[in-house]
């Protein structure tokens, strides 16, 4: 069983940066992919950006060049860098992990945090 908790969310207008962080427990698990999806109110949950064990980065293509994720493997924890937020990215964030365990495969999400952007 893989546990994620989320941190970094809050308030912030428009313009500004935030660091959203993911722990994933126990610290020793292996995991092949962490990502960051998000949840707009009255929206489907969607894709912002996945990172490999590797280092191999995905994103929204609306995101681009204003979100970065990265990672750490040795403490498993992701980061989600986001920059020149704007009113829109408005959202849950939701944390995943991705692993294959006794040949199984196995997704995990984390509770959320909210991040709101406004002025």
């Amino acid at each position: 069983q893989v546990q994620l908790v989320e941190s970094g969310g809050g308030l912030v207008q428009p313009g500004a940066s935030l660091r959203l962080s993911c722990a994933a427990s126990p610290s020793s698990v292996s995991i092949n992919v962490m990502g960051w999806y998000r949840q707009a109110p009255g929206k489907h949950r969607e894709l912002v950006a996945g990172i490999t064990s590797s280092g191999t980065t995905n994103y929204a293509d609306s995101l681009k060049g204003r979100f970065t994720i990265s990672r750490d493997n040795a403490k498993n924890l992701v980061y989600l860098q986001m920059n020149s937020l704007k009113v829109e990215d408005t959202a849950v964030y939701y944390c995943t992990a991705d692993r294959v365990y006794k040949s199984e495969y196995q997704h995990y999400w984390g509770q959320g945090t909210q991040v709101t952007v406004s002025s």
